[in-house]
């Protein structure tokens, strides 16, 4: 299957992305980590998308297509591929529909995940990061620390990062509707959409995702 992974900030992509390539074998291709690998292995387009992001500018869009072409064209891709955070917008999306139907291909769906804007902003402004590592992540709603302020795990100092603001999830949401939402249209006008809630445990919404893709009713 060839699918597009679109949502929200906050809405649970990057988890869904990686459960649901798992399960249907394919590769799960993301635009933060085409960024890092064409960086790290100092590609012309990893060069290109660095010297940008060095001067606090946005990469262009043929950069970030080059990057997204060069993978889908690894062998692995061939029988499929979960593309996560590509296509960002509607020039991107068209630039997508112009490979796949020069390499003789198309899109199975887009599977849009629904998260109302105020789940959204409880989810992200909720989070809380460990001083000391990064990766112990706590939510004062979800998962809050036996004691509040303090990790579990190593006792270092919980904080909010700028980012994760209430005022900067919002600003980050409008970006979404204005830029991103637009492909939403652009591909239920071929069919393509499949829309599911992303509300409830994770384990339930890749089931839904699963039913949704198989063209069962999603509950």
């Amino acid at each position: 299957m060839r699918i597009v992974l679109v949502g929200p900030p906050g809405a649970g992509k990057g988890t869904q992305a990686a459960f649901l390539a798992r399960n249907l074998s394919i590769p799960h291709i993301s635009t933060g980590d085409l960024f890092r690998a064409n960086i790290s292995q100092g590609t012309e387009l990893g060069k290109q998308a660095k010297a940008y992001m060095d001067a606090g500018n946005l990469v262009p869009d043929e950069v970030t297509i080059g990057m997204a072409k060069d993978r889908m064209e690894q062998p692995d891709a061939e029988g499929g591929f979960l593309l996560d955070g590509f296509p960002r917008n509607v020039a991107q999306a068209k630039a997508l529909d112009a490979m796949l139907e020069a390499a003789d291909m198309k899109l199975d769906a887009v599977l849009d995940l629904e998260v109302p804007e105020d789940e959204v902003v409880k989810r992200i402004a909720g989070r809380r990061i460990c001083r000391n590592d990064s990766a112990h992540v706590f939510h004062v709603t979800y998962s809050p620390p036996k004691q509040g302020g303090v990790c579990d795990v190593c006792g270092g100092e919980l904080y909010q990062r700028d980012d994760d603001s209430e005022g900067t999830v919002r600003t980050r949401l409008e970006v979404y509707h204005t830029q991103t939402e637009p492909i939403i249209d652009h591909y239920r006008a071929q069919g393509l959409v499949v829309t599911i809630s992303a509300l409830g445990k994770v384990d339930e919404v890749t089931e839904r995702a699963m039913a949704a893709l198989s063209g069962e009713h999603a509950v």
